[in-house]
This record gives C-alpha cells, sequence and structure tokens, in this order.
C-alpha cells in the first residue's frame, strides 16, 4: 500500500492518487472516464451540501459527509490531472497570478 508522506506537497498527493490506481486496478481508466467519475462525486458533494444546510434530500438517499465528499472530488481531480501530466500545485500558481491582474467587481 502506498504511503503518503508527512507534510505532503500537492505533487505527493498525486503521485499517492497514481500509486492508489495501480494497486487497486484503477490505472487503466481514461481521462474521460475519471471525468465522468468526477461529476458523480461532485453531485454527492452537492447533496451532502444540501444536508447540511437544511434543504430538502430524498430520505432514502445514501448521503456521505462533506469531507468525505471533497476528498473524493480531490482524488478525481489529482487522477485527471496524472493522466494530462499536470502538475497541480505549478498550474495553481500560475493561474493565481493571471487571476491577481483581474479586476474583481
Amino acid at each position: 500500500m502506498p504511503i503518503l508522506k508527512e507534510n505532503a506537497r500537492l505533487s505527493d498527493f498525486q503521485e499517492y492518487v497514481a500509486e492508489l490506481e495501480v494497486e487497486r486496478g484503477f490505472s487503466e481508466q481514461s481521462a474521460k472516464d475519471k471525468c465522468l467519475l468526477l461529476g458523480e462525486e461532485v453531485g454527492e458533494l452537492f447533496k451532502s451540501v444540501r444536508k447540511a444546510e437544511g434543504l430538502g434530500v430524498d430520505r432514502n438517499s445514501k448521503i456521505g459527509e462533506i469531507n468525505g465528499e471533497l476528498a473524493d472530488v480531490f482524488i478525481y481531480l489529482c487522477a485527471i490531472a496524472n493522466r494530462y501530466d499536470v502538475d497541480l500545485e505549478s498550474a495553481f500558481l500560475e493561474k493565481e497570478e493571471k487571476n491577481k491582474q483581474r479586476q474583481w467587481s
């Protein structure tokens, strides 16, 4: 089983997810597969937020906790980034530099 080092950086999480996918037999799933699965997880996150906000939810529906659903979204995000060799930390920092130049109203 892969081990995530203490004080891990974002790149460490991406590497960890890649190793988990190999171990669990998911490494052959395409980026399209991962995007569809990410969409499902985002839907589950929305359900958990609805529940936390006191909005109506199907009582028969299994609704996870927000922290778990966010973790699932993060895992799929890392998996998609890995398939395109995107360093999420660098991508975030580059995007944030662009965002700093924008006018926010």
